[in-house]
């Protein structure tokens, strides 16, 4: 599983190493086989295991494609997949029009969701966390699912 925040330097060609606790587990989980690809709801990347993105992409692909909505999400989100391999160093190229997407530069922050990874610009992820953490009481409200943790 993975967790927390990682302040990474990406080169000028777009690579970036995976912290080393991660490698472990991506090496027995997908053999550091990955697939990256946009988020759809914000300035981000998606990076997942292999077996974890086969698993997204089939729940995706079955929605109803006549759907205007599913269609557009489909696109987004299969259309800007990309498989990437970790190296011998333990890196991965993040492709460029990814990056641009993403606004990427040299800092990013790859934050750790369980079971896949989101990738931000370091710009942009400040920003989010500043704009999350000054959210007003009405804005955090909770969802009926969110009532039902206890913390």
């Amino acid at each position: 599983m993975f967790r927390g925040n990682n302040e990474i330097n990406m080169d000028a060609k777009g690579r970036m190493a995976i912290p080393a606790r991660y490698r472990d587990e991506l090496a027995s989980m997908c053999e550091g086989h990955l697939v990256v690809t946009i988020d759809t709801q914000e300035r981000c990347l998606l990076i997942y295991p292999l077996p974890k993105w086969e698993e997204v992409e089939e729940q995706v692909a079955a929605l109803p494609s006549l759907n205007p909505a599913s269609r557009r999400f489909q696109r987004l989100l299969i259309g800007h997949a990309r498989e990437l391999e970790l190296d011998g160093s333990g890196r991965i190229l993040i492709p460029p029009e990814l990056r641009k997407h993403a606004q990427m530069d040299k800092k990013v922050m790859l934050v750790g969701q369980r079971h896949r990874f989101e990738l931000w610009s370091g710009e942009l992820w400040e920003a989010k966390c500043e704009d999350m953490l000054a959210d007003s009481a009405d804005e955090l409200a909770m969802s009926d699912e969110m009532l039902t943790l206890s913390l």
